[in-house]
């Protein structure tokens, strides 16, 4: 199952570089046994011709049907024999049918569960009635008639193994009787317009393996629960305040964490334990720095977003992201970090996406990036970078407008890199190639830029240089000072 979780996130990453919201898909394995069969049909295999559903489990799917617009269910004599996608049964030992997924809305072209009459539905209390119920989907099914997630949902704690409603525009606070579901693997319920804190009775779902509250309105902290088999959390786009506790990120089966779009505080916890850990998303909120030096142990790490944390204003150090040598999306964006950009992060050879933007960083960029031959999107605007730009014409090129270089005032291009003014990354960002470059300790790099103003004119990088750059200024100054001299002479005779 983790692989199958890891190689649904890895799609997942790579086909949202822009860093937006993601789908997880979280597979069935409900443990039914291969002889169900998951299409129409009109008969059973012969072993089971004799069977018949539970009389009170056909009177609930009735009610269950009419109460989403499905009437036409009412005229199959029996709903396990005569079934459609969207229900599923097992026989118990026995011989008698039992209703064990219930599924609802058009999920795609592909898929032939009943849909829902979005003005009318409901979910009918008839639920209950349905004891071996193991998965319950709706999906886009009351968007115009919002209703709350019904509380007595919480009365089929002794099977319920999977519940999902996506997209239903539920309103109200979870209910807190969600936490009798004790059997849960999966609590999925993106997408509405629930509000509310988190309960805290859901601690108690501890076989819970994928979490997905996210796109909602909820609010306070996050409660101080763990989750000992947690897989997947997602709690982006909420209100949520606070500190991030601790617990919750003991579990060592994560491999997904996304925080991001909240309005969490304070410092990222401990992340030590979480080793299978691919996804780390908490961008957008109102984190405290410094970067946790347990980031070197999140050996499995292929995005780790931090984008939109202004607070975590700090350097940072060269040994920060030493390890992490799969990680293929780093996101510090908009996070007022200062200082020199770390020359380590050039060894991280499976980069393909590096936001930098929107800091204080100065120096130059490292030589170390021209390494990066996977790199596809580069961002480094509005920082104070200067010197040359370490990059080739082929990688310039390939990036195209995904690197991103302007409102940096010191940048240049050395023309023996093969770089040159017709390129539009290059010229649209006000770069332009170096007079001097590489002549050694304390002289610093100068260029001709398409802006062509003296603030384009790089400082020295040492006192020597500095003081170099002041004699020559001298120079001009007095060389100015005669010109004016003559000429007035000049005008007078």
């Amino acid at each position: 199952m983790k692989s199958l979780l890891t190689t649904t996130l890895l799609v997942l990453v790579l086909a949202n570089v822009r860093l937006g919201v993601s789908f997880t898909v979280i597979m069935s394995d409900s443990g039914a046994p291969s002889s169900l069969v998951d299409g129409p049909q009109s008969g059973l295999p012969t072993s089971n011709n004799g069977a018949w559903t539970d009389a009170r489990e056909q009177e609930a799917v009735y009610d269950i049907m009419r109460a989403t617009g499905n009437d036409w269910a009412t005229e199959i004599p029996d709903v396990c024999r005569g079934r459609w996608h969207g229900i599923e049964c097992m026989p118990d030992k026995d011989n008698v049918f039992h209703v064990v997924s219930l599924s609802f809305g058009a999920l795609s072209d592909d898929t032939a569960f009943p849909t829902c009459d979005i003005a009318q539905s409901s979910i009918s209390p008839s639920i209950t009635k349905l004891p071996h119920l193991r998965t319950l989907f709706f999906y886009r099914c009351f968007t115009n008639n919002p209703q709350p997630i019904p509380s007595f949902l919480g009365q089929l704690g002794s099977s319920l193994q999977s519940l999902v409603l996506r997209e239903n525009d539920h309103v109200g606070p979870i209910p807190y009787e969600l936490g009798n579901l004790t059997r849960l693997t999966v609590l999925d319920l993106y997408r509405n317009n629930l509000n509310g804190s988190i309960p805290v009775s859901l601690g108690r779902i501890i076989g819970l393996r994928s979490l997905d509250l996210s796109c909602n309105r909820l609010s306070g902290s996050i409660p101080n629960i763990t989750f000992p088999a947690l897989s997947v959390l997602n709690l982006n786009q909420n209100h949520l305040t606070g500190p991030l506790p601790n617990p919750l990120f003991t579990s060592n089966s994560l491999i997904k964490i996304d925080l991001s779009r909240n309005r969490i505080s304070g410092p990222i916890p401990n992340l030590t334990n979480l080793k299978d850990l691919i996804l780390l998303d908490l961008s957008y909120n109102t984190l405290t720095g410094p970067l946790p030096q347990s980031l070197q142990g999140l050996e499995s790490l292929q995005a780790l977003i931090l984008n939109g944390n202004p607070s975590m204003s700090t350097t940072i150090p060269e040994t920060t992201f030493v390890g992490l040598d799969n990680l293929m999306i780093l996101g510090l964006s908009n996070m007022n970090l200062e200082g020199p950009i770390p020359a380590s992060l050039g060894q991280l050879t499976t980069l393909r996406v590096l936001h930098l933007d929107n800091n204080r960083f100065n120096d130059t960029i490292p030589p170390s990036f021209a390494d990066l031959d996977t790199l596809s999107e580069l961002r480094l605007e509005n920082n104070r970078l200067a010197g040359p730009v370490p990059f080739k014409r082929e990688r310039v090129w390939r990036m195209g407008r995904k690197l991103r270089l302007n409102n940096n005032l010191g940048l240049c291009y050395d023309t023996k890199s093969g770089l040159g003014d017709d390129l539009d990354t290059l010229s649209s960002a006000g770069i332009g190639h170096c007079e001097t470059a590489n002549l050694g300790p304390g002289v610093s790099v100068q260029h001709t830029s398409t802006v062509g103003d003296a603030d384009h004119m790089l400082k020295s990088s040492t006192k020597s240089g500095a003081a170099s750059l002041a004699k020559r200024g001298s120079i001009s100054r007095k060389m100015i000072e005669l010109i004016v001299i003559f000429l007035f002479v000049l005008f007078l005779f």
